[in-house]
């Protein structure tokens, strides 16, 4: 593989790239519930399940030669849905509440992204080329995406806004960084992970509206139906959405 030319083996960040990452994000949601609350597995023997599901597409993804769309975005989904259940076993099955849940999820995200910097001296998603890289972006992928699923939880619930009002927040904050991006040359690296970071809540706070209780502030549908709508939208976009490996010059790109 030549220097100057390597090739990611994640997708390149487009509007089609944020678009399946909220409906992978609210699949992640409405999934997990289907299996822990559905299904009655329970919050450990869900995460344990998911958990096991990760490990075996993250280690095919960076077995993987090359950028596969859906392999990519199997491994997403299966991230969200172990950070649902993962962070509502923290919340709920240990304790520590939305609260606690979210500040550990943040220290254990932004020692992984230290860790990463460190490593390989940029955090930026177009170094992604390497074994090691690649475990580094997992890992923060995964407590992002629990962190999510927190942050959305505490906002709806701790904060007393719904899930109507948590999806406007985070849509809220999106938008700010939409216009960050626009109209400054603040570090695109520190705005891709805020917004990797924002788009869980929103799709969470979206999944929770759609599948909770109408007592609760949601629509009360089907859990595995939602799930199988949403997974049905994103087989759709991933055919009809050009999808390619990002690129980058071959030398770190300090974030």
């Amino acid at each position: 593989m030549n220097r100057h030319s390597a090739m990611s083996k994640v997708p390149a960040v487009t509007l089609g790239f944020w678009v399946i990452k909220i409906a992978a994000t609210t699949l992640g949601e409405t999934g997990g519930d289907t299996v822990t609350m559905s299904l009655n597995w329970g919050y450990l023997a869900g995460t344990a399940l998911f958990l096991g599901l990760l490990v075996a597409l993250v280690a095919a993804q960076i077995r993987a030669r090359r950028f596969h769309p859906f392999l990519y975005w199997a491994t997403i989904v299966a991230s969200t849905t172990f950070g649902t259940t993962m962070a509502d076993f923290a919340d709920r099955s240990l304790g520590i509440g939305y609260t606690g849940g979210s500040s550990l999820l943040l220290f254990c995200l932004l020692a992984v992204l230290g860790l990463w910097y460190w490593s390989e001296g940029t955090i930026s998603v177009d170094s992604v080329t390497m074994p090691r890289a690649e475990a580094f972006y997992w890992a923060a992928v995964t407590f992002s995406q629990t962190l999510g699923t927190a942050l959305g939880d505490w906002i709806a619930d701790t904060g007393g806004l719904g899930y109507e009002g948590g999806a406007l927040v985070f849509a809220a904050g999106l938008a700010v960084i939409v216009g960050l991006y626009a109209a400054t040359t603040m570090s695109r690296v520190l705005l891709f992970w805020t917004a990797f970071i924002l788009t869980r809540p929103l799709g969470a706070t979206v999944g929770d509206f759609l599948d909770k209780p109408v007592s609760s502030g949601g629509l009360a549908l089907s859990r595995p139906i939602a799930s199988a709508v949403i997974a049905v939208f994103i087989i759709a976009c991933l055919l009809l959405i050009p999808q390619r490996a990002g690129t980058h010059p071959g030398t770190p790109l300090k974030a």
